[in-house]
């Protein structure tokens, strides 16, 4: 008899039933500030890039660091110029668990959702813990020793770095989220 795995079971819910339908997007010619600006309006980390609902690319946070990091102006440079063209996407119908792993695995936090090359929905791995807190075994990163105490919690709250409502982590005594304890 297989012994049971928890890392390789299904949990039943579907990657379509977690998925957030109305995501954020905007097009491969739209200038960076100007997506900058969209992402701050609607307190987002990442935008979808599409064109006639085909996936073309991710925007993220890191992106336009990179970028600032090599043009200190931005002002003329559009979002084709910076964005990750080659993109992991998942299908409606996965396990919320496959998904996990494929985050994991690709050491990404978010995916589109596709169906027939199209742009359904986004996945992010906030969406999935809130629905099912227990996936955190599957989706914690191996943490790095930085110097500094970094003790992993699926405690939701607010970032004491940026003020968003976030899974938390405790860093040298503050609660922040994974984008500020990355920063710190």
């Amino acid at each position: 008899m297989k012994k049971w795995n928890p890392f390789s079971a299904k949990i039943g819910i579907k990657v379509g039933d977690v998925m957030v339908r109305n995501f954020i997007s905007t097009k491969l010619d739209t200038f960076v500030l100007d997506a900058v600006k969209l992402m701050v309006k609607k307190r987002i980390g990442s935008l979808i890039i599409v064109d006639k609902g085909h996936l073309k690319g991710i925007l993220t946070e890191k992106d336009i660091m990179w970028a600032l990091s090599k043009k200190k102006d931005l002002s003329e440079v559009k979002v084709e110029d910076i964005c990750t063209r080659k993109i992991t996407t998942i299908k409606p119908s996965a396990d919320v668990s496959n998904a996990v792993r494929l985050m994991k695995k690709s050491k990404l936090r978010r995916l589109p959702v596709t169906l027939h090359k199209k742009v359904i929905g986004y996945l992010t791995l906030k969406d999935i813990l809130k629905v099912q807190p227990a996936l955190f075994d599957i989706a914690k990163q191996d943490y790095r020793f930085t110097g500094r105490i970094v003790e992993e919690t699926t405690q939701e709250g607010i970032c004491e770095g940026c003020e968003n409502f976030d899974l938390v982590y405790k860093v040298e005594g503050k609660l922040v989220c994974e984008n500020c304890k990355d920063m710190s």
